[in-house]
């Protein structure tokens, strides 16, 4: 028997088991991560069964005929595409029992504490404090751009432990608790009029060392690892052709002939094209890290999301030219998911903006793709080798 036909008897089995039309959501979502087809690709007893990548496909599509419900997994991006990879590759055995079911089953909902206002693009730089009390970790410190942490239930955190020394050696990473009362979380309104974005103010937040993930000054290169993934889950999805913004284009193309102008339809198919080889490529990439670990391949994606993004919303605000310009509702909303698809051309022009800033500035994201995937020579860095402690801010 192969590995997809084993998998679609256990998809029938988990069906036959857990009617999903008389089952409840979480108790059907608890099943399947237990019969090891939350993500096929992870080890058994931890939501997989050890099998290639590729194969997760194939029981999704088995699981939607059914009617079979998800996981939500929009509003559990961060959790799904950043913390649970981390977690597997960097994390104790005990850290990956306790956090990876609710996790995947969307019972708690997680948020990436990296960025601070000081240390956006140099990360490495940032200057949240973690001091060990016994065997607990005391911090203090500000966050900021953080996506969900007004829902969220845990956080990935990246503070340091080590001022003596340099930026990059002294970090350490560590699994937080939002609910702990020194967080607090204060939106930051965004030019679209919401705030699906905020500061979070860390005071004396006690983290016991249980929680930390790899050793002390070992959180560069576990943060790495969150970036990387991060990166290939932005830009790198598995999506259907016309999906998202060309989509949305070419929608408004097809039912709008009265705004069609020879310029416009050229830019039109050249960004079809572009968005074409884009999604093609992104298979190509799911297919290599179905062999291994997320690289810097994911920095290139995630530049060309952003890069299309912002050249189909202009275009398509242009395609609808005095309509393009309204605005449906600019309100303060806290929302739990980014729905780019699901409002008007304003919103999307104005939203896109963020997406060469968000996983990282594009600036920064072509030194990643020069110095790693081109082989060119780094840029010169006058703070390689200073304590931290003494680097001007």
């Amino acid at each position: 028997m192969t590995d997809a036909d084993d998998l679609r008897e256990r998809v029938d089995t988990l069906l036959a088991e857990h009617p999903p039309e008389t089952t409840e959501r979480l108790d059907f979502l608890r099943a399947r991560f237990d019969a090891g087809l939350a993500w096929v690709h992870f080890p058994e007893g931890l939501g997989g069964l050890g099998l290639a990548r590729g194969l997760q496909t194939a029981v999704e599509k088995q699981l939607f005929a059914a009617g079979a419900p998800n996981n939500n997994p929009w509003r559990i991006g961060i959790g799904l595409g950043m913390a649970a990879p981390t977690i597997l590759m960097f994390g104790t055995e005990e850290q990956k029992q306790r956090y990876l079911r609710p996790l995947w089953c969307g019972e708690e909902v997680w948020c990436q504490l990296f960025s601070e206002p000081g240390a956006g693009s140099d990360l490495a730089g940032l200057a949240t404090r973690a001091v060990l009390d016994n065997d607990t970790w005391i911090v203090n410190g500000q966050k900021v751009w953080t996506s969900s942490a007004h829902i969220a239930d845990r956080a990935i955190l990246v503070a340091r432990t080590d001022p003596d020394q340099p930026k990059h050696a002294g970090l350490s990473y560590f699994l937080v608790d939002m609910h702990d009362p020194g967080v607090e979380v204060r939106p930051l309104r965004q030019i679209t009029g919401e705030a699906e974005f905020n500061e979070v103010f860390l005071t004396d937040v006690r983290i016991p060392d249980s929680d930390r993930v790899g050793d002390v000054g070992a959180g560069w290169q576990v943060a790495n690892g969150t970036l990387m993934n991060e990166r290939v889950a932005i830009g790198g999805g598995a999506f259907p052709r016309e999906f998202g913004m060309i989509g949305k284009v070419a929608e408004t193309w097809r039912t709008r002939p009265e705004l069609r102008t020879p310029g416009t339809h050229e830019r039109l198919l050249e960004l079809w094209v572009e968005s074409e080889v884009a999604r093609l490529t992104g298979t190509r990439l799911r297919q290599k890290l179905a062999a291994g670990t997320p690289g810097p391949e994911g920095s290139a994606m995630k530049l060309t999301f952003a890069r299309l993004n912002q050249e189909l919303s202009a275009l398509e605000v242009e395609l609808l030219g005095d309509d393009g310009l309204r605005y449906g509702d600019w309100a303060m909303t806290r929302p739990e998911i980014v729905d780019f698809t699901g409002k008007d051309a304003g919103y999307r022009y104005l939203r896109s903006k963020g997406n060469s800033i968000e996983g990282g500035t594009s600036e920064i994201l072509r030194n990643v793709v020069s110095e790693r995937i081109l082989g060119l020579p780094s840029e010169h860095r006058v703070d390689k080798d200073i304590p931290w402690k003494d680097l001007p801010r």
